[in-house]
C-alpha cells in the first residue's frame, strides 16, 4: 500500500512506457469472491498415518502421510504437474492414475518419478469408482476446463469421493446445488493460491465496515496474464468490486488487460521465464484534486501459490473427514482459518 501527498498516475505516465511493478521484476509473489457456503457425514473416514523414525531414531512425519490424492483431468498439463510435486513433497500418495481426453486415452504420463496413466472418458466412472475402493483414504484434485466442471462435479458425487477443484467456470450454481445434495466433503474455489484468498478477504471487510471510504477517488487496473487467458482477471474483478462498495465508480470493461508478451516483459516487467504462466494485477486510486494516491499490487510468476495452496487444501480436507466434521463444502476461507498451513 502506497500513500503519497502528490498527484501520480501511473498507468498513463508520460515520459516513461514502464509501469511501476516492473521495478519489481525479479520477485516471484502472485481469484473471485469466495463464497461462504455451509451445510454438508461420510462413511468412510481417512486413515491418517501420523507416525515415521527418521535416521536418528526420532519421530518425524510429513503432513500427508496417510493420504492419497488422484490430479484428474489435469496431470498432462503444467498446473496438475505442479500439485503432484507438491503434494509428493507432502508426503501425499500419487494414485498412478488420471482421466483425459479419447485422444489421451492410454497414454502415460511421468511426474516427480510417478507413472501415470491417463484414462479415457468412457472408463470415468468404473475407473474412479476402483481406485476409491483401493484407496479409501483418496482425495480427487481436479484442474481441468471450465466446460468440463458440472460433469466432473457429478462423476464425483455419484461415486461419493471427496475433491478439491481449482477450476473456475462452468454453472457454479449447479456446481453447489450437485455437490451439497451429494453431501460428500469438497473444497471448492476458483482461487487456491492462499495469501490472495487473504488479500480478498481484507478487502472484503474494508469494504464492509468502511462503505464509501474512497467516494469520489478514481480507479485505474491493469492486470497481466499469459497471452491464453482471454478473460479479464477474475481476482481483479473481485477487488473491484470492493472498491465499488468502498464509493469508487468503476466500469469492469475499463481493466487493462497486457497479454502481448513483448509489452509484459518491457512495460510490465514479467521476467521472460514467467511469461507463459504468471498474473500481475495493479490497482491505482487518485483524489478527487489528485493530491493523495494509493496503489495496491499483487503480481505471481508461476503456479507454486496455487499447487501449494491446492495441497493445503487437500489436507485440510483430510483433517475433516478424519475427524468426521461436517459434510458440506468447503473453501479457501475455511483453509486459512485453520491455521497449521505449512
Amino acid at each position: 500500500l502506497v500513500t503519497s501527498p502528490t498527484p501520480s498516475v501511473f498507468l498513463h505516465r508520460t515520459g516513461s512506457p514502464r509501469l511501476p511493478f516492473a521495478s519489481r521484476k525479479n520477485q516471484t509473489l502472485v481469484k473471485p469472491r469466495v463464497s461462504f457456503l455451509t451445510n454438508v457425514k461420510r462413511r468412510l473416514p481417512v486413515v491418517l498415518s501420523m507416525t515415521a523414525t527418521d535416521g536418528s531414531g526420532e519421530k518425524s512425519v510429513l503432513p500427508g502421510n496417510g493420504i492419497s490424492i488422484m490430479v484428474v483431468n489435469g496431470c498432462t498439463g503444467k498446473m496438475g504437474k505442479a500439485v503432484i510435486k507438491a503434494a509428493d513433497s507432502a508426503g501425499v500418495n500419487i494414485v498412478p492414475t488420471s482421466f483425459g481426453s479419447a485422444s489421451e486415452a492410454g497414454q502415460t504420463v511421468e511426474v516427480c518419478g510417478k507413472e501415470i496413466t491417463v484414462h479415457g472418458p468412457t472408463e470415468r466412472e468404473e475407473v474412479l469408482s476402483s481406485v476409491f475402493e483401493k484407496h479409501p483414504e483418496l482425495i480427487v484434485v481436479d484442474y481441468t476446463i471450465p466446460t468440463a466442471v458440472n460433469d466432473n462435479a457429478e462423476l464425483y458425487s455419484k461415486v461419493g469421493v471427496p475433491f478439491v477443484m481449482g477450476t473456475t467456470g462452468g454453472d457454479r450454481e449447479k456446481l453447489y446445488e450437485a455437490v451439497e445434495k451429494a453431501r460428500i466433503y469438497a473444497v471448492i474455489s476458483p482461487q487456491m493460491g492462499k495469501q490472495v484468498v487473504a488479500f480478498l478477504a481484507a478487502m472484503e471487510i474494508m469494504a464492509e465496515q468502511f462503505p464509501g471510504a474512497f467516494s469520489g477517488y478514481s480507479l485505474e487496473v491493469m492486470e497481466s496474464h499469459q497471452a491464453s487467458k482471454l478473460d479479464a482477471s477474475g481476482t481483479a474483478k473481485a477487488v473491484i468490486s470492493c472498491f465499488q462498495e468502498l464509493g469508487v465508480s468503476y466500469d469492469m470493461d475499463q481493466i487493462q488487460l497486457i497479454r502481448d508478451p513483448k509489452e509484459q516483459v518491457e512495460m510490465v516487467g514479467v521476467p521472460e521465464e514467467h511469461v507463459s504462466g504468471h498474473a500481475f494485477h495493479l490497482y491505482h486510486l487518485t483524489s478527487p484534486d489528485e493530491t493523495v494516491s494509493f496503489e495496491f499490487q499483487h503480481n505471481v510468476c508461476g503456479r507454486s501459490i496455487y499447487a501449494e495452496g491446492t495441497v493445503d487444501a487437500v489436507l485440510f480436507l483430510a483433517k475433516k473427514i478424519r475427524l468426521k466434521a461436517d459434510q458440506r463444502i468447503y473453501n479457501m476461507i475455511d483453509v486459512l482459518r485453520e491455521g497449521n498451513m505449512r
